[in-house]
């Protein structure tokens, strides 16, 4: 782990119930595993639950997954992962993800097919011609009862010679918690892929 983990590293930790996402720098790093100390107080946290971790580094995001051993005021030792992963080098981890969904702007609605997804926005396809001028609002079902509302603004509309139109754009007002939870849905199916 001290290759991958150093003093002064700033890591994420994520548990089950985003809610409780807590972020920290290392203190110390051994054979075990390593010491960090948290920005904010350890609610949710609980001593031998999975939680995810991640971490930038030179060679871009480094993801796993472990447990805290143990819990002192706002010093938290975690176990060293059995596995470990960089995740892409793009700021956010971007996975595949078909679902039809709907873009609306007042009593306006389009239809359209999700390509792609990540924290940062999502690939899309759609027969019609969207004003990239609006901003329209969208919810993404992630399944397991995870519901995501935002806006979504386009960025970049290609026509191919099938007559759809493929429109890249971003979410422009996603609350840090919505953002925890597609960084984590992404994460989680990209590793699952990866596995199978």
């Amino acid at each position: 782990m001290r290759e991958l983990i150093k003093k002064e590293q700033l890591v994420t930790i994520i548990p089950q119930d985003f809610k409780n996402t807590n972020k920290g720098k290392v203190l110390d790093v051994d054979m075990q595993g390593f010491r960090m100390e948290l920005k904010y107080k350890p609610e949710g946290l609980i001593k031998n639950h999975i939680c995810d971790f991640y971490s930038m580094t030179d060679n871009g995001y480094l993801y796993f997954e472990s447990y805290i051993e143990n819990l002192e005021n706002n010093v938290i030792t975690i176990a060293n992962p059995v596995k470990h992963r960089f995740l892409q080098r793009r700021k956010f981890t971007r996975i595949k993800f078909i679902k039809d969904l709907e873009l609306t702007f007042d009593t306006i609605k389009h239809q359209i097919r999700t390509l792609d997804i990540s924290a940062g926005g999502m690939k899309i396809q759609t027969a019609e011609n969207i004003d990239m001028e609006k901003e329209y609002k969208v919810s993404l079902d992630l399944g397991h009862e995870q519901k995501i509302n935002c806006k979504y603004q386009l960025i970049r509309v290609e026509k191919g010679n099938n007559g759809l139109y493929t429109i890249s754009g971003r979410f422009t007002n996603l609350s840090n918690i919505d953002k925890m939870t597609l960084v984590q849905f992404c994460m989680k199916k990209d590793m699952e892929n990866l596995n199978k």
